[in-house]
């Protein structure tokens, strides 16, 4: 009974898995973050935004307690505005940083992924984002606006409801469980579990990494954003995605790696190019990724 239901704890886990091919070719497997972990983190960052938004409210009635009801519609409706962008501006901001999540996702591990292998684009943070307004916020907005209970109001209830509901269950109904934004903007939500201490991936501790010299050509060849992918890929301790982003270096840099070298080369490297980034910065010269100049 036990080992019949590891097992479809196992099958299940192993049904979140997808391949992640990244431009160099390189397949990162990822796991999607599951559906329940998605609503926890949105109900967080609705929680933080929600209480953002109440001491802006407080602020405001005390800053402006002496002015007369004609005085007040217009300002509400610049409050009204003003929610609108910090919801959007909250979700936006957060999801374009390197982390790729919201603080709802970051406290539950889990972040925003582009399907492509590629970094996360600015239109596919804008459009997943601003589909929530009409998945989430549009019917709630209908909701909140009904006035009395007359059929109109009742018809107005069933019709957000219906369309709430709607796109709430539709993650339900497709294998990666994407909501209808990140169907458009080509995007997953996966696991990204937090470390509380991670080692320095600079220090060569084997020998075999302390023999690897890299000529300044070689350590040209990769940017910022490719250092944080292999650092990514250093911490994950996956055997088939190490081994495979060690041939595509080595052959780009002209290098002949043994499978069994592949994590001690890539240490090595990655110290090295590491060293070698921050002595450019210094001199004000930021390589952001391979295509750099």
């Amino acid at each position: 009974m036990a080992t019949a239901k590891r097992a479809r704890i196992r099958e299940t886990e192993t049904a979140r898995i997808r391949p992640l091919i990244t431009p160099e070719g390189v397949d990162l497997r990822v796991k999607l973050a599951d559906a329940g972990t998605r609503a926890s983190a949105f109900l967080l960052d609705v929680v933080f935004l929600s209480t953002a938004g109440i001491i802006i409210t407080i602020v405001a009635i005390f800053g402006l307690r002496g002015l007369g009801r004609d005085q007040l519609q217009p300002l509400f409706v610049v409050w009204i505005i003003l929610v609108f962008l910090l919801r959007n501006a909250y979700f936006l901001v957060f999801e374009a940083g390197r982390r790729a999540a919201t603080p709802g996702k970051r406290i539950l591990g889990i972040r925003v992924a582009s399907r492509s292998g590629a970094g996360l684009s600015v239109d596919q943070i804008i459009a997943r984002n601003l589909m929530r307004e009409i998945e989430v916020f549009l019917p709630l907005s209908i909701l909140a606006g009904r006035g009395g209970a007359g059929l109109a109001d009742t018809l107005t209830t069933v019709f957000g409801l219906a369309w709430a509901l709607l796109f709430a269950l539709f993650p339900l109904f497709n294998r990666d469980r994407l909501r209808i934004g990140d169907l458009l903007a080509g995007t997953w939500v996966v696991e990204a579990p937090k470390r509380s201490l991670l080692e320095d991936l600079s220090v060569r501790q084997d020998p075999v990494a302390k023999a690897f010299r890299f000529s300044q050509a070689q350590l040209d060849a990769y940017g910022i954003a490719e250092l944080h992918k292999l650092e990514e890929v250093l911490r994950r301790h996956d055997y088939f995605a190490l081994r495979a982003v060690a041939e595509t270096i080595g052959h780009k840099i002209g290098i002949t790696i043994e499978p069994t070298d592949s994590r001690v080369f890539l240490t090595a490297y990655y110290g090295d190019l590491r060293a070698h980034l921050e002595r450019k910065l210094l001199l004000g010269n930021r390589k952001a990724d391979k295509f750099a100049r």
